[in-house]
């Protein structure tokens, strides 16, 4: 792909984010009933693509029944509140009313509390016990910590998730984590991200995961594109990552890697656009943060929040506007594409004439200048 020059010393290849892009309807129109969004991953059925952020404004154990119920998948984050406190709820209804200059330095004292390893199979069996396939986070740096547990408890899909996350870590300090090696000894799947390129994707799949995480693991709470200058736009990293799966496809003979965009989706359309580029499922959390059982009462914060050295999201005030129902399933109150994103994701389908979604990674999209 051709060059754009930047400045005579510095070029890069122009990329796009997903508003930038738009889906071709079809000669042959589909029924919305006769579309069928349901996504596997290993032996893990969904009737959903949608994958729930590991972020505590979103995800608490009973959101995560809830979601499974609806079916998506809820992931957990193991580093969050509900496992460093018996009852995190107090501190889930003081962070809405915190003063916004306060938020972020009182987010970080609450993250200060350590972890205890009993909790994190205790919340596991919680989901596990509703009877929903369960999925956990934990950072690369406390994955050779904690896994342990997380396996110990039964976890069903153990997700690895970084702002951004390489196969070799190179560090004069620690152990580096060998993705390889951790991921052979594992008798559960594992989805493993971000990244934004082709090649660092490429790498993680080698490294046996059963998915790969797109993006640097935030959207709407995220700041990482101010404070580090880190930013991929969405719809050429899903792309680019998309043809990493294809050539390991050929390369390993046969293995499937499910791509996942993650973050940077806040409406239906958003979501439509990701899948076209060749995404496999989705992994949205601001949309969710806007339910009523969500955790975050109306609000919405990130790990990245409260970085004990370097914060890089902030807590949003995104309101509430439905049920968990109502926004996955309908039916809409709203015009706006916030409501019934499941539903929106199915007429989008059906308009572009595609019954399945292995069969929507190959709808035409054009380019919109802005």
């Amino acid at each position: 792909m051709a060059q754009v020059e930047i400045g005579l010393g510095k070029s890069g290849r122009r990329a796009y984010e997903l508003d930038e892009i738009g889906i071709v309807p079809a000669r042959r129109t589909r029924d919305p009933e006769e579309v069928s969004i349901a996504w596997q991953i290993d032996a893990y059925r969904f009737e959903t693509p949608l994958v729930v952020s590991p972020m505590d404004s979103v995800v608490s154990p009973k959101t995560a029944v809830a979601v499974g119920r609806l079916g998506g998948l809820g992931v957990l984050d193991l580093e969050g509140l509900w496992t460093r406190y018996e009852d995190p709820e107090p501190l889930l209804a003081e962070i809405p009313e915190l003063d916004d200059a306060a938020a972020t330095r009182r987010l970080q004292e609450i993250y200060a509390a350590p972890i205890q390893e009993d909790l994190i199979g205790r919340r596991i069996e919680e989901i596990r016990e509703a009877g929903v396939i369960t999925a956990a986070r934990l950072s690369p740096q406390r994955t050779a910590q904690y896994h342990k547990a997380v396996i110990d408890a039964g976890v069903d899909i153990f997700v690895i998730r970084g702002t951004t996350v390489s196969a070799e870590h190179v560090s004069g300090r620690a152990e580096p984590l060998n993705l390889k090696q951790f991921i052979y000894e594992l008798d559960v799947p594992v989805v493993v991200g971000g990244c934004a390129t082709y090649t660092a994707a490429l790498h993680l799949m080698r490294t046996g995961a059963a998915g790969v995480l797109v993006g640097f693991g935030g959207g709407s709470g995220h700041t990482t594109r101010s404070v580090l200058g880190v930013a991929v736009p969405m719809a050429s990293a899903v792309g680019d990552v998309a043809a990493a799966r294809r050539d390991y496809l050929d390369e390993s003979g046969g293995r499937y890697v499910h791509v996942i965009a993650d973050g940077g989706m806040t409406h239906s359309g958003d979501i439509a656009k990701a899948l076209a580029c060749g995404a496999d499922a989705v992994m949205v959390g601001s949309p969710l943060a806007r339910a009523a059982e969500a955790p975050g009462r109306g609000y919405h914060w990130g790990s990245e929040a409260h970085h004990h050295e370097l914060p890089r999201g902030q807590r949003l005030n995104v309101g509430t506007i439905g049920t968990l129902e109502t926004i996955l399933h309908g039916p809409a109150s709203t015009s706006d594409g916030s409501m019934n994103l499941m539903g929106a994701l199915r007429r989008t389908m059906a308009t572009s004439g595609y019954t399945d979604l292995k069969e929507f990674q190959r709808v035409e999209v054009v380019v919109n200048p802005h």
